[in-house]
């Protein structure tokens, strides 16, 4: 899941040289189309961290229980409902405040991404299913290992913010001098020649 220089791919894209180089003179349609690929961007990486933020919750919760004064290791943490209940609620959260000037939150997941498949299958892993049943050692490993993938796609999602704030702020840019107007920062009006 990690940017590529040169690759193809969004994420690429998005974090690639030359993404934010001189936004000042980019048309507005241009500036539109890179925040919109930097905001799918953000949204699928925030998908696929609350993703792994969940599975590794769950896992967490396995180490605690056993590290409880008087627990038995050997009895199941969790029935299969209480643990769909719980991975249900981490994935329902509704997403943060919305930073900068855009239009942050507001879109929706891409149904195949890279990031979603990577934690969807992380996820997904038969021996993550039941915690309860590992031994000590194979659920620190498997902790240690969301926690790495959940670190990278959180620092990933820290850089495309930065660059969708930056796209975000020179349109708040032009329309606080008067280049743009409300509808135009919008998408709603065909870009004017005087915002070139």
């Amino acid at each position: 899941m990690q940017m590529q220089p040169g690759g193809r791919r969004r994420i690429d894209l998005v974090l690639g040289e030359g993404f934010l180089d001189g936004l000042e003179d980019l048309p507005v349609d241009q500036l539109r189309t890179r925040r919109g690929e930097a905001e799918q961007e953000e949204t699928d990486l925030s998908y696929a961290r609350r993703l792994l933020h969940g599975r590794l919750d769950l896992l967490r919760a396995e180490q605690e229980r056993r590290a409880a004064p008087g627990a038995d290791a050997s009895a199941v943490s969790s029935t299969d409902e209480e643990l769909v209940a719980a991975l249900t609620k981490t994935l329902a959260d509704p997403p943060g405040p919305s930073h900068g000037m855009g239009k942050h939150g507001l879109v929706e997941p891409s149904r195949v991404g890279e990031h979603r498949r990577a934690a969807e299958a992380a996820v997904a892993d038969p021996a993550l299913s039941d915690p309860a049943g590992m031994d000590d050692e194979a659920l620190a490993a498997a902790v240690a290992r969301i926690d790495a993938l959940q670190h990278d796609v959180g620092e990933q999602r820290a850089a495309v913010q930065h660059a969708a704030d930056a796209l975000t702020e020179e349109l708040g840019r032009r329309y606080r001098e008067g280049v743009l107007h409300v509808e135009d920062v919008l998408g709603g009006a065909d870009e004017d020649e005087s915002a070139r």
